[in-house]
């Protein structure tokens, strides 16, 4: 979303527990669904656990699903998302997406803006989980450097772009938030998302993918 400046600190926020679920993840957790990495030149360094996907094909209606990382990093990252919406945003909307992600060590994502329209209806949200002090992200020609256990807001309709010349790898959690409106449409198709593709989970303000009846039926 165009935020009318490069970056929003939305100041601080504990992310103990949200920090050691992503750390504690097995090595095959990031290697689960590569869909990112393989469709998106720009993030061909990174890797990823996807706790909520967006089809871009499927956009405004039916198009988020929970991904694997649903399982893994889903119990402390909604309480996270709910403390930073809930301060900030106003509530009712949908996160259509949430992933952890990670920058390898020397690795960088080149520069680009996000150009699908669910970008620009999103506030786009980053929080930190590990970073060193030559992990860099530049945001239309500005660098900027993260704090840990902070949020922050980026225009991701400007150009941007992370270069990590560390030795550690960088691990970012990310979600897209939609808040309730005009913006929870899109305005080509003039399809609103109906509350019938998404829940309300007790505790949170917002809403997400439902479960799907194969993972229901695997529990």
């Amino acid at each position: 979303m165009d935020i009318d400046i490069p970056l929003r600190d939305l100041g601080a926020i504990d992310t103990t527990a949200l920090r050691e679920a992503i750390l504690d993840q097995p090595d095959i957790a990031w290697h689960e669904n590569e869909y990112r990495q393989e469709s998106f030149y720009v993030h061909d360094q990174t890797q990823s656990i996807v706790m909520i996907s967006l089809d871009d094909d499927k956009w405004p209606v039916g198009a988020t699903t929970r991904g694997a990382g649903w399982e893994r990093i889903a119990e402390v990252a909604l309480p996270l998302m709910q403390e930073i919406i809930s301060k900030h945003y106003s509530q009712g909307g949908e996160v259509i997406r949430a992933i952890a992600a990670k920058l390898v060590a020397g690795g960088n994502i080149k520069a680009h803006s996000d150009i699908h329209q669910s970008f620009h209806c999103a506030h786009r949200v980053h929080v930190p989980i590990t970073t060193n002090p030559k992990v860099w992200f530049t945001i239309n020609g500005r660098p900027f450097q993260f704090e840990l256990d902070h949020a922050y807001e980026i225009n991701n309709q400007l150009q941007h772009s992370v270069t990590n010349r560390g030795a550690e790898d960088r691990v970012t959690f990310i979600f897209d938030y939609v808040p309730p409106g005009p913006l929870a449409y899109e305005p080509r198709k003039g399809l609103q998302r109906p509350d019938s593709l998404s829940v309300e989970l007790a505790g949170t303000s917002y809403r997400v993918p439902p479960e799907s009846e194969a993972a229901a039926g695997a529990r």
